[in-house]
């Protein structure tokens, strides 16, 4: 058996990064089936997305403390049973009660994300952290493309609990890689702080970590936007079909992957605020332009999809250095920072998405969709600018 303080390899760290988002969108084309065969309001089933969603922002909260004081390896091998078993008891619910339940513990699985990126920054020199971040990254533009298709080929072959036999079967699998792969990185020195559940209120008031966090939020909450907002800009807009909705909106997860492939090549080579900030202007420049041929009039589907494709290009520069630096602020509190700027990504993005749909109607759809994305991304920008300031003028802290 090897040796259980050795770090997992990447793949295994990929394979856990991946499954995140598959538990989210994977059985999407099964809920009017789940609906109908529970008996149950079709927006009460819908509470398995939105719902699903609050809970992984409060999970995020509490694993990376969690992780901090107890270990890494402990705190997903519990995450992983509790997944697998949540999954197990989906695929066999009788009631939409039950089923919902369940589902809201299947929540779980978002640590193989969280700390994920803190074994890596366990394991790793910040830069050369931030690279890998960006490689492993793609799994989470790869997993989202894939999983709707592999979830309504399962639900049309074998029906809609079949999706959830599959998220128990892969919990499970992966359970028994993490047991044998997965050794402890978590840092053998801790100070008192990070037994405590005052880890939280340290980093809250790291004013650097808040410049980290709130980039990420901002570059990930345009992405939030532009999914809320393009299917009604391709239907007002541009009466495009939906098979054609499906490649724009794949356009800007082919952006990220591509922008999360420029950061694994570049990033070991530089401090993380120069991706940073290569990133966001990237994405503001993209949708500036964007925006400047909508204003004069050009309405043309290819050119509005293709400035949105920077926010993806943009995101996977920029992402993978703000997650590294956020848990840089205080290293040994990996695991908490990134909770907390997960939980704080994801809140954002549910507001930034509440926004976007109170503010688009037919007529304005095109023009208030670029105008907010940018605005969002000008906020992440703004935030690495801030961040700059501080650290010009404030020692990093262990």
């Amino acid at each position: 058996m090897p040796a259980r303080t050795s770090p997992p390899r990447l793949s295994t760290l990929v394979l856990l990064t991946a499954f995140s988002p598959l538990s989210l969108n994977m059985f999407l084309p099964s809920l009017a089936n789940i609906a109908r065969d529970l008996e149950a309001d079709y927006t009460l089933v819908s509470f398995a997305v939105s719902g699903y969603l609050a809970v992984t922002a409060a999970i995020q909260l509490i694993a990376g403390p969690l992780s901090d004081r107890f270990g890494r390896r402990p705190v997903l091998l519990a995450a992983l049973a509790i997944f697998a078993f949540a999954s197990a008891m989906c695929a066999v619910a009788q009631d939409i009660w039950t089923f919902l339940a369940f589902r809201m513990l299947q929540g779980a699985m978002i640590s193989g994300y969280t700390l994920s990126l803190a074994i890596i920054r366990d394991t790793t020199p910040e830069r050369q952290a931030a690279g890998l971040i960006g490689y492993v990254s793609m799994a989470m533009a790869v997993a989202p493309m894939l999983g709707p298709m592999l979830g309504g080929v399962l639900d049309t072959a074998f029906g809609w609990r079949a999706n959830f036999y599959f998220y128990a079967a892969g919990g499970l699998a992966l359970l028994v890689l993490c047991f044998f792969d997965l050794g402890e990185t978590r840092p053998a020195r801790l100070d008192a702080g990070t037994r405590t559940a005052g880890a939280l209120l340290q980093l809250a008031r790291e004013p650097r970590f808040w410049g980290y966090a709130l980039c990420t939020a901002f570059s990930v909450g345009a992405f939030y936007m532009f999914v809320a907002g393009a299917p009604l800009v391709a239907e007002a807009a541009f009466a495009v079909s939906t098979a054609e909705l499906g490649v724009f909106i794949g356009s800007i997860t082919a952006g990220f992957m591509a922008g999360g492939f420029i950061t694994g090549r570049l990033a070991p080579g530089r401090p993380p605020r120069t991706m940073m900030i290569a990133g966001r202007l990237v994405a503001c420049g993209g949708l500036a332009a964007g925006l400047a041929i909508v204003s004069l009039g050009v309405h043309n589907p290819i050119l509005f999809f293709g400035s949105t494709l920077f926010v993806g290009l943009g995101n996977g520069i920029t992402t993978p250095s703000s997650n590294t630096g956020a848990m840089s602020v205080r290293p040994r509190l990996a695991g908490t920072a990134a909770g907390l700027s997960g939980a704080l990504t994801v809140a954002s993005g549910a507001v930034l998405t509440t926004l976007t749909g109170v503010a688009l109607t037919a007529a304005n759809a095109p023009t208030t969709l670029l105008s907010l994305m940018l605005a969002t991304s000008c906020g992440g920008l703004l935030s690495v600018l801030w961040l700059a300031r501080l650290e010009r003028s404030t020692p990093r802290r262990l």
